[in-house]
């Protein structure tokens, strides 16, 4: 996962992107999924908005708790990943994107270079490939890396910050990335530096302004500490990519009844210290899908519209590079 902040601490009492001051929004928050034995703070800036996490990690910390925590292959042969990509090799799989919610872009078209940051395993290549890209990836993670790779897909092994590709892209996605990143506005300059001229960025992420914060609380699946540094909504993730000199094309809210799920168990079963493993129940997993899916439909579907869906997704495109006014000399 690319950190975007080159082993700097930044100060952590001030707001990694305007420097202002935090206050406390959220006290204490653990970790739902691994059971990482820290306590958090979410922090929210009192000059743009902005929440964070609190302690920030270092840059070296938050690389251990990937390598602890994130190492692709762990689990591969228990039930819920048998059954997890069997179902994501499926034809269900379109239908379920369709009914659903598509976070990850795998029904969205088009043609050109696409690059994936943080890629993983490579499962989103797969779908952007189908869709008509010609694909890379870009994943730091050497386990994960070469499973993608042993798919047949070129993914690259450098950080972000100084990933070099020989021809721009097209279309870079940042799939649930950007909250990941110890400087948000590095990553998108990063982006834009190997995006060509007129390319996209499609970015999705957790929505700190979510109905299903309000009723996970501390548990809430998509605080995610110590990995989610960033907690944007609509309005901070918009206000990010504008300092940054990123325009937003297109703008959307979506909520995953997979999300729905976990937020439920974690918030029924989750422990301070203690793997949540309901996480990992299909048949409790998928029992919650169908309830968030069927039996609340109407209301998923109206939280999205008033701003408060599980997952923002937004379209948009780089800064326009500057052109040079100083006068030519006369011959």
């Amino acid at each position: 996962m690319p950190s975007c902040g080159n082993g700097r601490t930044p100060v952590a009492d001030a707001c990694l992107a305007c420097g202002g001051r935090l206050e406390t929004s959220l006290a204490p928050v653990y970790d739902t999924r691994f059971g990482i034995p820290n306590r958090y703070e979410i922090a929210r800036c009192t000059a743009c908005g902005l929440e964070q996490t609190l302690p920030r990690p270092t840059g070296p910390e938050l690389g251990g708790f990937y390598a602890a925590h994130y190492n692709a292959g762990a689990g591969k042969g228990s039930r819920y990943a048998v059954w997890r990509e069997r179902f994501f090799a499926s034809p269900l799989y379109r239908l379920f994107l369709a009914l659903d919610s598509d976070i990850s872009f795998h029904g969205r078209r088009g043609r050109g270079r696409l690059l994936d940051i943080g890629c993983n395993e490579g499962r989103n290549l797969a779908f952007y490939q189908r869709s008509g890209f010609t694909v890379e990836g870009l994943e730091t993670n050497p386990v994960a890396r070469a499973t993608a790779q042993s798919l047949g897909f070129t993914v690259h092994g450098a950080e972000l910050e100084v990933f070099q590709p020989p021809e721009g892209y097209d279309v870079a996605v940042l799939s649930n990335v950007l909250e990941h990143a110890l400087d948000p506005k590095e990553m998108l300059d990063h982006v834009a530096r190997v995006l060509k001229p007129g390319g996209q960025l499609w970015i999705s992420c957790p929505n700190a302004r979510s109905w299903l914060r309000t009723v996970g609380g501390a548990a809430w699946i998509n605080w995610h500490v110590p990995f989610h540094i960033v907690h944007f909504s609509q309005e901070t993730l918009a206000a990010t990519l504008g300092r940054a000199g990123w325009r937003v094309r297109e703008a959307d809210q979506q909520t995953p009844a997979l999300w729905v799920a976990y937020t439920l168990l974690a918030r029924l079963t989750a422990q301070p210290g203690v793997p949540t493993r309901s996480l990992r129940n299909p048949l409790a997993v998928l029992a919650l899908m169908g309830v968030a899916r069927c039996l609340m439909f109407p209301w998923l579907w109206l939280a999205n519209r008033l701003g408060r869906g599980d997952c923002l997704i937004a379209i948009a495109e780089p800064p326009v590079p500057a052109t040079s006014s100083s006068p030519q000399p006369t011959p």
